[in-house]
């Protein structure tokens, strides 16, 4: 699933990223990487940026690249 599907407050894995290899660099320098644990802080379903947890840091990013980002739900 993507991480535009999860919910407020939901955690889930990173399983991958399908993105370039300019995606996949700016996201690591994020500290979003497969195999970290993210959590969903705040969503809109109408859109804009989806602010998330990774480690004690929050980080917004846009929903397009969000919806690069692959999830597994525990």
């Amino acid at each position: 699933m993507k991480l535009t599907e999860l919910k407020n407050r939901q955690s889930a894995r990173v399983a991958g990223i399908e993105g370039g290899t300019g995606v996949e660099r700016r996201l690591e320098a994020l500290g979003i990487k497969p195999g970290i644990e993210v959590t969903v802080i705040s969503s809109h379903f109408w859109g804009g940026p989806v602010t998330i947890q990774v480690g004690k840091s929050k980080i917004s990013v846009g929903r397009g690249m969000a919806g690069k980002i692959t999830v597994e739900k525990h």
